[in-house]
């Protein structure tokens, strides 16, 4: 992301500014609404299954077939590019929904949740964290839609942040947003390689099985737009329902997969035992907590997929029946596979399967919807590292010039060879998963849209006894500066209930985040030094006894 145009005045929009042209958009929108109020209805089930596909939405031109020389470029007026701009906001809140709930390992990971907390704290946690994940998307739809317009678009996590701390919280959102998306990449092609040694019965180098992934993204990576990812994701979210089921009818009628447990838990064949409460010791019981975190892990993008929405205050919709399709049915394969398997649940779930046929099936499909989850990760991961590294501080050419698409493929080839080094190095699904949500998706999701609400309330509530906003002449309306104390106590005063909360939850998420996070460092590597752990670009399988 590239810092927002300066004004006239040569200097950087202020908060106003962003709040003034937001209303005009809003207003735009909401015209436009009441102006296609004549077309047939649609209704949620036509939305969430595709069959509502504006004939306008298929007529827009992708941006990658917008590259032309630079004297057309410098020929585009400001308008006209805010008007492109606009026309290229073409997801429905239904595409939206599947894009959120492209994900491969909040399902799989869910039982090993329970195991390690039993059925009381695993639910708890599950409807709590839902809540909260859903309060935080309210949080941050609000900013947006307050925030953005064609003539300032936010297209990122670090977008929002930026307009409302500065560029230090901007540089903050995006190193943890590149983290995230790097390691969600890197446990995909582990988690895949586990698959693909069960289903070659550990005869296949387990480093070689990774690499045939890493290969595979690679080549999937390049593709640019997430517009072409609308139906693919649609594809994935029910195999993934395919695998929930094959894996639910296996556990019920086979034994636990006692070799697997061998191998990852050092634990040997005997009853399955389910408890309310797990009463072992607090350290795995956290890192079991935070497989429930990734469950809820697409606030980080949640950004990314407004801007690209044709009406984004449709984006609640998304959202919700996202939260409540992760909530009922995450958890329910959670309790289900955890009933049957107890002790011997193996993460990620599928993999715990014994019979081989159900096993390798179960493997295969998921291979093919992971691979769709790690591809778009990676699209959005190699685009946040180029426009933020490559195009900010080394000058690279934008992505719909002829070189900049040269240089996004071997970005993307660089990208997967770095998530191949960080699934190889560390294969410890769990552990290395419950380190990505302790350190990144735990903020994304938690703890920072209370600070960011905190932030812009206080802000905005400070303007309420400031001068009209002149759109000539925009930093001359405040009446005090962050300076003044009366600035502070204008801005928290009028929610202060509402804003002390937030206050709260950030700090509290800031703890747990903190200790979990040295839960995990401390959990890879006690799994190295005690042997449980494969090791490290080895070609034996984590599931593999010996």
């Amino acid at each position: 992301m590239s810092l927002p145009p300066l004004l006239d005045d040569g200097l950087g929009p202020n908060l106003e500014t962003y709040l003034f042209y937001a209303r005009e958009q809003r207003d735009k929108e909401a015209a436009e609404a009441r102006k296609e109020g004549h077309r047939p209805p649609t209704g949620w089930l036509s939305e969430l299954l595709g069959l509502n596909r504006l004939a306008d939405t298929a007529s827009v031109v992708s941006d990658e077939k917008k590259a032309g020389s630079d004297e057309a470029t410098l020929a585009v007026s400001p308008a006209e590019y805010r008007a492109a701009s606009s026309s290229l906001r073409t997801a429905t809140w239904g595409a939206i929904f599947y894009l959120i709930t492209t994900d491969i390992l909040g399902p799989y990971t869910a039982s090993y949740a329970f195991s390690q907390v039993g059925y009381g704290p695993g639910v708890a946690c599950f409807v709590v964290f839902g809540v909260m994940a859903a309060y935080s998307g309210i949080l941050l739809w609000h900013m947006y839609l307050k925030l953005d317009s064609d003539r300032f678009p936010l297209r990122s996590f670090g977008d929002l942040g930026y307009r409302i701390f500065g560029n230090w919280f901007r540089i903050l959102c995006n190193v943890l947003q590149s983290l995230q998306l790097i390691f969600n990449v890197g446990i995909i092609i582990l988690g895949n390689g586990q698959g693909l040694s069960q289903v070659a019965k550990f005869k296949l180098c387990f480093s070689v099985c990774n690499i045939v992934w890493t290969l595979a993204g690679m080549i999937m990576g390049q593709i640019r737009t997430l517009q072409k990812f609308g139906w693919v994701a649609n594809f994935a979210i029910w195999l993934n329902v395919i695998v929930i089921v094959m894996t639910m009818g296996a556990v019920a009628h086979t034994a636990p997969n006692y070799e697997a447990a061998l191998a990852t838990y050092n634990i040997t064949a005997g009853p399955v035992h389910t408890v309310a409460i797990n009463p072992q010791p607090f350290q795995p019981q956290l890192n079991g907590i935070m497989q429930i975190v990734f469950s809820y892990g697409g606030a980080m993008i949640f950004i990314e997929f407004m801007a690209e929405m044709r009406r984004p205050m449709d984006f609640w919709k998304a959202m919700a029946c996202a939260q409540v399709f992760i909530t009922v049915v995450y958890m329910f394969f959670g309790l289900f596979v955890y009933t049957y398997q107890g002790q011997f649940v193996i993460n990620p779930a599928n993999q715990g399967i014994s019979l081989y046929s159900l096993q390798a099936a179960t493997n295969i499909i998921s291979f093919t919807a992971s691979v769709i989850a790690a591809a778009l990760y990676g699209n959005i991961g190699v685009k946040v590292i180029y426009q933020n590294v490559l195009m900010e501080l080394f000058h690279a050419p934008p992505l719909t010039a002829k070189s900049g698409k040269y240089l996004f493929a071997v970005s993307v080839i660089v990208y997967w060879g770095l998530a191949f080094v960080i699934g190889s190095a560390v294969p410890q699904f769990t552990n290395i998963s419950s380190l990505v949500a302790a350190v990144c998706i735990f903020q994304f999701s938690y703890t920072f849209p209370p600070f960011m609400i905190l932030g812009y309330l206080v802000q905005v509530d400070a303007m309420s006894e400031d001068r009209s906003y002149d759109i000539k002449n925009p930093r001359a309306s405040r009446i005090d500066s962050w300076w003044n104390l009366s600035r502070w106590v204008r801005g928290y005063k009028k929610h202060f209930i509402f804003n002390t909360w937030n206050l709260l939850v950030f700090l509290a998420c800031l703890a747990t985040a903190a200790l979990a996070s040295y839960t995990s460092i401390t959990s890879i590597i006690s799994g190295f030094q005690t042997g449980t752990s494969a090791p490290s670009f080895g070609c034996r399988s984590p599931l593999q006894t010996s």
